[in-house]
């Protein structure tokens, strides 16, 4: 494509839903398919409006509570994961229920379990009251600590010093932790914690990508709801690489006046949000006049994912 007089719009990959969202919205789609509407997803399925509203369309129902879902009905439990109180909770009310936490949530699960079951103080790396946080909190039957500044750690009480282990929230990358991560491992030489490996591969890919493409941008769109952690953690990064930074549900959200001056213009999403939300955000700049896109190239995400039993193609309906 030819360079145009307007400026040039470069896509992040990778972008957008991650295989854990990906399974999670399928997990609804086969319910509403299996078991017919409604369905009732505890908490929002993924952070992201459009999501939300196209499934509320079909037949999924959100709720909050599960003295919301009626006796019998089909409840899904959220990506982010829920606490064992709330499935003894589902299982005591006689509720059809199907998980579709993310299986990193599930993992962050087990080693906080395994950690407390071997005699250790769990400290949580994350944000208080998050989904993911209250979840994980939930599978561990003794304290956790949530800590999510330095300051934290130097505040942090614990029985004995050298019996503690942390883990930490999915939807913070590396770069995230890694100052929290360090400031234990400083107070607590003896700590135990995960490998690099099992932080959440999604939130650190596309902060890599967002930190690469930053270096030449004037403007920065990141795609995404407000209470989508990493989404505005995208939109953090960009400010402090020093360019205009903003977080759209929508291409309605775009103001002309972002791009008044600006000569690179750089879009992102989040693991929440939709692919054909960005295309809609695409086309609006290109409308005014960021002609020449550019897809920049980026680390494969071609992860593959298990559903539960229950909605695996082929299986047969068990009552």
């Amino acid at each position: 494509m030819s360079v145009g007089d307007g400026p040039q719009l470069s896509l992040a990959n990778p972008r957008g839903f991650c295989a854990g969202v990906e399974r999670a919205i399928e997990i609804v789609d086969r319910a509403l398919e299996r078991f017919g509407a409604p369905v009732y997803v505890l908490h929002e399925i993924v952070h992201n409006k459009r999501v939300l509203s196209d499934l509320s369309a079909r037949g999924a129902r959100f709720v909050e509570s599960l003295a919301d879902v009626p006796a019998g009905a089909v409840a899904i439990f959220s990506a982010h994961g829920v606490s064992s109180a709330v499935v003894e909770d589902a299982k005591q009310r006689g509720l059809r229920t199907i998980d579709a936490t993310c299986p990193l949530v599930t993992k962050v699960h087990v080693q906080a379990r395994q950690y407390h079951d071997a005699g250790r103080e769990v400290v949580l790396v994350g944000h208080e009251g998050h989904p993911e946080v209250e979840g994980t909190r939930g599978r561990v039957p003794g304290p956790v600590h949530v800590l999510s500044t330095v300051e934290d750690v130097e505040r942090l009480a614990v029985r004995d010093p050298e019996r503690v282990a942390y883990v930490t929230q999915t939807t913070l990358s590396v770069d995230d932790t890694r100052p929290v991560i360090e400031a234990l491992n400083r107070r607590f030489p003896g700590i135990a914690g995960p490998a690099l490996k099992d932080i959440c591969y999604a939130t650190q890919n596309r902060q890599d990508a967002v930190r690469e493409m930053t270096q030449d941008l004037d403007v920065l769109l990141v795609v995404g709801s407000h209470n989508s952690s990493n989404s505005n953690r995208l939109r953090d990064m960009g400010e402090r690489a020093g360019c205009a930074s903003y977080l759209i549900d929508s291409a309605e959200d775009v103001e002309p006046a972002w791009l008044d001056g600006a000569a690179r213009i750089g879009l992102t999403a989040g693991a929440s949000a939709p692919e054909i939300v960005v295309q809609e955000v695409v086309r609006r700049l290109r409308q005014l006049g960021a002609t020449n896109v550019v897809e920049l190239p980026g680390k494969d995400e071609n992860i593959p994912v298990r559903l539960p039993d229950e909605l695996a193609p082929g299986s047969v309906e068990r009552v």
